[in-house]
């Protein structure tokens, strides 16, 4: 089965659909914490900010350094800070190029792109860059809400 986006469901949209088909070619890249690199490594936070960036749809934005446990130990919720400054909350549904905020630990720790909702691209530990199903697994009740970049047209 191929992947890929058109711009059905985006209108005059394109750019969603670019962020998409441009996470599509990170696919298969290890998952390596903190790592910034197609096809060596990558995590879900890098991730999400290379696509964006390489779309014209965020400035360069380099979240490192933290820890890989960083969300055990903190109530804080420091990556919900980041994603909420360069994108805006949606209630949904989520159309393709949107994020998904997962809640793992003592807070929002975990973000993926929409392809089609409910499926997903992100960079997952011990899976590197994968697609799923957003609702099914460990995922199914971790579900924070959607948020959509600043720079994409509404």
């Amino acid at each position: 089965m191929g992947y890929g986006v058109t711009d059905r469901n985006l209108g005059d949209n394109l750019t969603g659909t670019a962020a998409v088909n441009e996470a599509l070619t990170w696919l298969g890249t290890p998952h390596h914490h903190q790592g910034r690199v197609k096809g060596v490594g990558v995590d879900y936070s890098t991730l999400i900010c290379e696509v964006y960036e390489k779309v014209g749809l965020m400035d360069h934005l380099d979240p490192r350094p933290y820890p890989p446990d960083w969300h055990m130990h903190q109530m804080g919720q420091l990556y919900l800070k980041l994603i909420l400054g360069v994108c805006d909350p949606i209630e949904g549904p989520p159309q393709p190029g949107d994020i998904v905020l997962y809640h793992f630990g003592k807070c929002i720790s975990h973000g993926a792109i929409v392809i089609e909702w409910p499926q997903i691209i992100h960079s997952y530990i011990h899976q590197g860059v994968i697609i799923q199903d957003g609702t099914k697994g460990r995922l199914a009740r971790r579900i924070v809400g959607f948020f959509r970049m600043k720079r994409l047209k509404k």
